[in-house]
């Protein structure tokens, strides 16, 4: 298990599900992954918090206004100077896809698509600082940026998020880098994997976020009983058992039991 009290800069410190089916999202993550749903804040157009053990672990929203939700995952990046980061962003070929906006007195964010097509968000923590439970079950394990340009997305968060990066692998088969934050101290933050072959047709470049679990098999089999569906069967590897699930709304999801 992973506590800390804030996140180092460049590093996923939030989550959130943009959801169609709010009460069928409430339901499936509850059941899935013992998370309890608080009640949405009219404040913050119907936003919630889910929980677990009473520690805040993930966002959901619904559709917002004309907006119709996209059924997706969001990871935000940690950011000491949110406004620079989204200058930086614009001016390295990201698109901002809304002004930088505070969110009552808790933070600053900021939504993009990187200029690979990625959509991650920005955040600048005041009183929230997202995460700060990491690594058992129910919670972030890892994340992952699989894009149809490597060394462009690589490039780009150096620069603008003042990502540390190793290579663990530069070969046409298997091109992964690691990254750490600025000065290139502490945990591995997160991983960018070369996807261009083999991302489907019409899938854009896109962030993953991996839930811990104790057996990825019993999960997925939980996932199914709940109505959604398995997108990748379990798979042995160095990280871990690793899988990808969907949920019954269609927003997809990866889990990972870690190496003994």
């Amino acid at each position: 298990m992973t506590t800390r009290t804030e996140a180092p800069t460049g590093a996923p410190c939030w989550a959130d599900l943009w959801t169609s089916d709010i009460e069928g999202s409430r339901h499936f993550y509850g059941e899935l992954f013992g998370w309890e749903a608080n009640e949405p804040d009219p404040q913050f157009g119907g936003y919630f918090i889910f929980t677990r053990n009473g520690v805040d672990v993930a966002g959901c929203m619904g559709d917002m206004g004309p907006m119709q939700a996209t059924d997706t995952w969001k990871p935000y990046l940690a950011t000491t100077d949110i406004a620079a980061t989204a200058a930086a962003a614009e001016a390295e070929g990201a698109e901002l896809l809304g002004p930088v906006m505070p969110v009552g007195d808790i933070g600053i964010q900021a939504v993009l698509n990187d200029p690979t097509g990625a959509h991650v968000g920005a955040w600048q923590a005041l009183t929230f600082a997202g995460f700060t439970v990491l690594d058992e079950p129910g919670t972030p394990s890892w994340f992952e940026l699989l894009t149809r340009d490597h060394a462009a997305a690589v490039a780009f968060y150096r620069t603008v998020f003042g990502w540390e990066t190793d290579v663990v692998s530069d070969t046409d088969e298997f091109r992964y880098t690691t990254v750490r934050g600025p000065g290139g101290a502490g945990h591995e933050l997160a991983g960018v994997g070369d996807a261009s072959g083999f991302l489907p047709e019409g899938v854009p470049s896109h962030w993953s976020i991996y839930w811990h679990v104790d057996d990825v098999d019993g999960a997925l089999a939980e996932v199914q009983a709940l109505g959604g569906s398995v997108v990748r069967a379990g798979e042995d590897t160095p990280y871990g058992r690793l899988a990808e699930a969907a949920d019954p709304a269609g927003a997809h999801f990866k889990l990972r039991t870690p190496p003994a």
